[in-house]
């Protein structure tokens, strides 16, 4: 139940944070201000990163309450991996760089 919960975040953190997001951004429209686009994506984006790492976390619940086999350890795994990759394409959207990156779009090293 812990991880179905935390699933129920995580999907409530990307609605309320579209719907706020896309009000803010048509009351904005109407008022003309700069940069809304900007705004608007940044929002979007982090509230994904927070809901990504809400839906780990219901997964390594949901793995070691349920049934910790090797199998599911490593489905586990994979979807730690795939969510990571996400998180850092979103990063990387938002912040024009990797998240292991100092500055603005610097090469690391």
């Amino acid at each position: 139940m812990a991880s179905l919960g935390i699933e129920g975040l995580a999907v409530a953190v990307i609605v309320v944070a579209v719907t706020i997001g896309t009000l803010r951004f048509l009351l904005q429209l109407v008022k003309a201000a700069k940069d809304l686009y900007g705004a608007y994506k940044e929002l979007i984006g982090r509230s994904l990163l927070l809901a990504l790492e809400f839906l780990v976390a219901a997964d390594v619940i949901r793995t070691v309450a349920l049934d910790l086999t090797p199998r599911n350890v490593a489905m586990l795994g994979a979807l730690v991996v795939i969510r990571t990759f996400l998180s850092w394409s979103v990063a990387v959207e938002l912040n024009g760089r990797w998240p292991w990156q100092t500055g603005s779009g610097g090469s690391s090293g």
